[in-house]
């Protein structure tokens, strides 16, 4: 394992920087879900939820989110975000809301961790909208799938 880039040489953790790197294209896929009861499923599906519109909101939620991390996470470099897509699907084989969150840029960064807190906030969010229905719901499989641009170019991990 190589030396972690987030420290300076006395150990103290630091923001990279990057200002010598090429900017390219860079987009990172994230997935993750929320398991829940088939009769809360069907009550998002129906539109029942006393919140409002679940799956709406989560999507919105995830999008807001991704464009949000360098507030929420210290060491992340504010980025210009070309495009954030948030999907987020009923499954009823599994009885949970499967979240996809793609994001890009061009840049001199990566945007994995973009792509990470939406799937994070848009599952928080069902959760949070559902929790008065189902305090059993888990969130569950929250990883990155997919991340392209800069030196390592095409990783795929799904």
């Amino acid at each position: 394992m190589g030396k972690l880039s987030h420290l300076d040489e006395s150990g103290r953790a630091r923001m990279v920087d990057v200002t010598d790197k090429d900017d390219t294209l860079r987009e990172a896929v994230a997935k993750g879900s929320v398991r829940m009861k088939p009769e809360t499923l069907a009550l998002i599906q129906s539109g029942g939820v006393p919140k409002g519109d679940v799956l709406a909101v989560a999507q919105i939620a995830g999008v807001m989110a991704a464009k949000r991390v360098p507030d929420l996470v210290p060491m992340c470099h504010p980025l210009l975000l070309t495009a954030i897509d948030v999907c987020v699907e009923p499954d009823e084989k599994d009885s949970a809301v499967q979240i996809t969150a793609t994001v890009r840029t061009t840049g001199k960064t990566g945007v994995e961790m973009e792509a990470l807190t939406a799937v994070s906030i848009a599952a928080l969010t069902i959760y949070d909208m559902c929790k008065a229905v189902d305090r059993g719901m888990r969130i569950e499989g929250v990883r990155l799938v997919r991340k392209s641009g800069g030196k390592s170019g095409e990783v795929a991990l799904e």
